[in-house]
């Protein structure tokens, strides 16, 4: 039996880089690895597209952080606990239910989506989704306009008209998804009613800004095939129950509308005392340690960080990167060795466009339409399998089978 001192070690974030942390901690046995999250499971933002239309249901994007936790050698725990704040000085964390110690600590706790109050109505009338319980509402109310549409064929047939805000990645890919499947779900019906208007606001002069032009270039055309009309250079200043005036004077009526114009870093950030940039992301030095703090760390989406003067866009991928280079700087203070600092890079990009249709860059090599797809869907898969193999372990040790 090893006489080497335990390792208390606090993870706050079930999302991508916490869980990637917990289980490349969870390799050392002397580590006690403790998961927080205010939620039981974890949230394949990647694949939202796919669950609002229909491609998947909730169970297909989520991951049971209780199982998860479980399917580890008896050295990770999880709780279901919100954290309120952080007593760094004595090493503390607080939640609602008590205090914790720690060692060492990963904050991880992502972003959400920016309700900007200076836009009246946002909160009250857009769907953000970022968050599962958003993203099944609006899910739901979608697939019931849909039946409406369906249940007055023949009669008025008046046009679902929806929104989306932001022509980033998560706006692009929503509104070629929904696109694409109201397109089939119309046509392999033979239902009369096939109305559906989809318009995606872009405060730019082109969507998806800052990635790569060949990629903006096909994913533009592939949006203006699926009917989707995109106004550039206009920003949304105003919502009611159902219209949406943008600037410039421009109204548009609308049945819904996704806000995908604006993240910040999720509300437990705001309540600690730690250095944070202009717009409120945890600043970290190279080695993703705080400043203030060596033992804690701070990775994903409530981060922000740079190579060579540019800003890495938060991604999936990146936050694994993050987190692989975080557990082994943790491994490297507790044996009292020189931390690694990132050189962070994209290895590559993946847009879903549709069904069955995506563009890509990877290594340096362009592919679109189902080849793309194809790629996509594996990664993808290769992801959820690691985590359930974790999960299903779990899952057989708490139930015995």
């Amino acid at each position: 039996m090893s006489n080497q001192k335990t390792n208390k070690i606090i993870v706050i974030g079930g999302g991508y880089g916490g869980l990637r942390t917990v289980e490349k901690l969870a390799k050392n046995p002397n580590n006690e690895i403790t998961l927080f999250d205010k939620n039981p499971y974890h949230f394949m933002q990647t694949d939202v597209y796919d669950l609002i239309a229909n491609e998947e249901d909730f169970a297909q994007v989520t991951v049971d952080l209780f199982t998860y936790c479980m399917g580890f050698d008896s050295n990770v725990v999880f709780y279901k606990q919100e954290v309120t704040n952080i007593d760094f000085k004595n090493k503390k964390i607080i939640t609602q239910i008590q205090r914790y110690t720690y060692d060492y600590l990963v904050i991880a706790v992502g972003s959400r989506t920016k309700f900007m109050p200076s836009i009246p109505g946002l909160r009250e009338y857009a769907y953000g989704i970022k968050a599962l319980h958003r993203a099944m509402y609006f899910k739901q109310k979608f697939e019931m306009s849909l039946f409406n549409k369906v249940d007055e064929s023949g009669t008025v047939c008046t046009p679902i008209n929806i929104i989306i805000a932001g022509a980033g990645l998560s706006g692009v890919e929503i509104a070629a998804q929904m696109a694409s499947f109201s397109r089939e779900f119309y046509r392999r019906n033979n239902f009369i009613c096939r109305k559906l208007n989809i318009v995606l606001i872009n405060s730019g002069k082109t969507i998806l800004k800052g990635m790569d032009k060949h990629l903006v270039k096909k994913s533009q055309e592939r949006l203006l095939d699926l009917e989707i009309v995109i106004k550039h250079e206009r920003k949304v200043v105003q919502l009611s129950s159902n219209s949406v005036k943008l600037s410039g004077g421009e109204e548009l009526h609308m049945d819904f509308m996704i806000f995908a114009g604006g993240v910040e870093p999720n509300g437990l950030v705001y309540d600690l005392n730690l250095v944070k940039n202009e717009d409120g992301y945890i600043v970290t030095n190279d080695s993703f340690q705080v400043p203030q703090y060596n033992e804690v760390f701070a990775i994903g989406d409530c981060t922000t960080i740079y190579n060579n003067g540019e800003r890495v866009s938060p991604t999936a991928d990146v936050a694994e990167q993050m987190a692989d280079i975080c557990a082994k700087n943790i491994r490297n203070l507790i044996l009292d060795k020189h931390l690694l600092k990132h050189n962070i890079k994209s290895r590559g990009t993946l847009i879903a466009l549709g069904r069955g249709y995506a563009v890509s860059k990877l290594f340096g090599l362009y592919f679109n339409g189902y080849i793309a797809h194809i790629v996509k869907k594996i990664v993808e898969k290769v992801y959820a399998k690691r985590l359930d193999y974790r999960s299903n372990r779990g899952c057989k040790k708490i139930f015995n089978c």
